[in-house]
């Protein structure tokens, strides 16, 4: 591992933490704060489309001036605003924190591209799941104490430690190398890149994946709360669960090929849906939460599975394409979600189970076939994004 990547790795490690302190109990906070879970979807779908939105000009831009300012900028503004959601008593003030803090999702074309160029003698897939990793050990412990915090002093408190925690996060960033600028071939820059159908079609497949994988879960800490009387602290465990499950689906799939991985994960998600769904216990809840975290490493696995099919002056703005791809999910599936449980709180889970089992058979057909050892991305020793 390469001492940017390293840098890079325990500054993620850190922001794991943080983020894993709120997350699960984000849906949770906001009904305290006066949502209802349609209001809640809506507001979630709004943070969606800052995410969305800021990935393409983002990836582009990074190709053209260079990956750590956008990195170290990116990582300021998320510190900004877990201030906000700090400080925020009102829902109009903590929508806003929720939205820059998803605005600042711009980051992550960026940081893949930064880590596919740091990863050395390593594999695309092991440097991204890798480096992947270490943010979910953070988001291990984050949650646990995440919720033990939350009963005892309240929700939002533990919005004021995650700031800090940021804040050390971004700091620990700033010494990170900065990497040389892929010039263009003559002509369009991304001419090539905008005819590429191979990489359109996966995308495609991809989008309808990750929207089968999503849309039973944001509102599954409220559904185990109201319907399961599942507590804050309980939460929280299973959101360490959803944690170690990443960390462990991280390591063991990013030495397989990309394609087997992402078949590998729909089945795993799709095993996660049943169990929180028809789950009598908080065993079965507990099961659920690790194999859901499938999902967060499919992202991983998309991005490996991108880097295959396009040329190194094309990463940046192609790793925005599979995250604008996934935000573009979660914009959609969150509004959803929320008028499906309003109208019956076991629906999202009966939609997204029978969806994923339509995606999983196309995914077994229509995934490209590339060799995993193959990398367009030269082995140069420069730092991840």
């Amino acid at each position: 591992m390469t001492r940017d990547l390293r840098i890079v790795s325990i500054s993620l490690l850190l922001w794991g933490l943080g983020e894993g302190l709120f997350i699960y109990f984000q849906p949770i906070y906001l009904i305290q704060l006066g949502a209802n879970p349609v209001q809640i979807g809506w507001m979630l779908g709004l943070a969606s489309l800052a995410f969305t939105l800021s990935h393409l000009p983002a990836g582009a831009f990074a190709d053209i001036v260079g990956r750590k300012i956008i990195i170290v900028v990116a990582w300021f503004a998320g510190t900004l605003a877990g201030l906000i959601m700090f400080l925020a008593d009102t829902l109009p003030i903590f929508l806003i924190g929720i939205i820059l803090y998803s605005f600042t999702g711009f980051v992550l074309s960026p940081l893949q591209s930064y880590v596919t160029n740091a990863k050395g003698s390593w594999t695309v897939a092991r440097a991204l799941t890798t480096t992947q990793a270490f943010i979910s050990i953070g988001s291990v412990i984050g949650p646990m104490l995440g919720g033990l915090l939350g009963e005892r002093f309240g929700l939002k408190m533990v919005y004021g430690i995650a700031t800090g925690v940021f804040l050390l996060s971004s700091l620990l960033v700033l010494p990170i190398h900065p990497q040389p600028i892929e010039k263009a071939e003559e002509g369009p820059r991304y001419q090539n890149l905008l005819r590429n159908k191979t990489l359109g079609g996966f995308l495609l497949l991809a989008f309808f994946a990750l929207f089968a994988m999503y849309l039973s879960w944001p509102l599954t800490p409220v559904f185990l709360q109201e319907e399961r009387c599942v507590s804050v602290t309980t939460l929280g465990l299973f959101g360490s669960l959803y944690s170690s499950g990443m960390v462990i689906l991280n390591l063991l799939l990013g030495r397989s090929n990309p394609r087997l991985g992402f078949i590998i994960v729909q089945i795993a998600v799709g095993f996660s849906i049943i169990a929180i769904w028809r789950g009598a216990n908080n065993l079965w809840f507990s099961l659920g939460f690790f194999l859901a975290a499938g999902f967060r490493v499919t992202r991983s696995l998309i991005t490996a599975q991108v880097e295959t099919l396009v040329k190194r002056v094309e990463l940046g703005l192609a790793i925005s394409f599979a995250e604008t791809i996934n935000g573009t999910v979660m914009l959609i599936a969150s509004p959803l979600a929320g008028l499906l449980y309003d109208i019956g709180s076991e629906l999202p889970f009966i939609f997204s189970l029978g969806l994923l089992g339509i995606i999983l058979v196309a995914s077994l057909r229509y995934t490209p076939r590339v060799d995993s050892s193959r990398s367009v991305v030269a082995a140069s020793e420069v730092v991840k994004e």
